[in-house]
């Protein structure tokens, strides 16, 4: 590239923003001539014109528009890389704010953020646990922990495990009650409810003969907590529909028994989200890496991954 100067490409990135060559050449301390010459010069080695230039205003061309989109980009990622370089060789500090459903952050997600701590203990925390879904960009989470695909394309999805839903109940119930052998009566049996911001999440979703079907049901007890949920299943209090993930130890010594397994088979696997819009500090690129590798053990420990 003949003009091969990064200089150039932040003159342009800034003629452009600011609607003026002079303007733009101040910033660079460059007068008013040098700004155009450097801006032709580009234009000329590219064999386009990027700027439509008139007495009263300065605008970008189609191309100079497509060409920018690609500056910005280069330069974006420029400026990342002489970050990391420099964070190499600096102590990672600085808050991170994370958001976790409750059972997950409880069990498995404060033991990985105290491990982290250890050997970085100039990063803090700010740890929201709630079972519904905080607004990354509105409430300005930067990594969060999710079930189910992300609705939001903003966002990056990095999977953790693979989950689903199921049904369960304690062996004393079970026992008392008999186990259901259709989702419909689950409606005349005691049920628990988790509840978030958007209401009772009392439609269970369960597959009939290929078809997808909804069964809305009245709860006994209601909560905002998925641990609460857990603890009046365990206690057999009524039927629960929980990720397998966050019941996977009580499976396994059966204090809960899942039931209708060949009706709740949607999956909802676990991602770790992070907006994608945003050059990532490095405290939080390196927490990143960590939960993957952190979370990934006791997950496929669990027999869910």
């Amino acid at each position: 590239m003949p003009f091969d100067r990064l200089s150039d490409l932040r003159l342009l990135q800034d003629a452009a923003q600011l609607g003026s060559f002079s303007a733009a050449g101040r910033k660079h301390g460059l007068s008013p001539a040098a700004a155009s010459a450097c801006i032709q010069r580009v234009e000329e080695a590219l064999g386009a014109r990027l700027f439509e230039r008139t007495t009263r205003r300065l605008r970008l061309t189609e191309s100079g528009e497509t060409y920018l989109a690609h500056c910005r980009q280069a330069l974006e990622w420029l400026e990342e890389g002489e970050n990391r370089l420099r964070e190499e060789h600096t102590q990672l500090s600085g808050l991170i704010r994370l958001s976790a459903p409750s059972d997950l952050g409880r069990n498995l997600l404060l033991d990985c953020l105290d491990r982290f701590s250890a050997d970085h203990p100039d990063v803090h925390f700010a740890l929201s646990l709630s079972d519904t879904p905080a607004d990354l960009i509105g409430d300005d989470i930067d990594l969060a922990i999710r079930y189910g695909a992300p609705a939001d394309s903003s966002l990056i999805a990095r999977p953790l495990a693979d989950s689903r839903r199921v049904v369960c109940a304690a062996p004393s119930l079970l026992e008392k009650l008999a186990a259901p052998r259709h989702p419909a009566e689950l409606a005349d049996l005691p049920t628990l409810t988790l509840t978030t911001g958007h209401g009772p999440m009392n439609e269970w979703r369960y597959r009939d003969g290929g078809a997808s079907r909804v069964l809305r049901l009245r709860s006994a007890r209601q909560s905002n907590d998925g641990e609460v949920i857990r603890r009046w299943a365990i206690q057999g209090h009524g039927f629960a529909y929980k990720s397998q993930l966050d019941i996977a130890d009580d499976l396994a010594t059966g204090r809960l028994r899942t039931v209708l397994d060949e009706y709740f088979v949607d999956p909802a696997p676990l991602h770790l989200l992070y907006p994608g819009h945003r050059l990532q500090p490095a405290r939080i690129r390196r927490l990143i890496d960590f939960l993957l590798v952190a979370l990934s053990q006791p997950l496929s420990a669990r027999g869910v991954c």
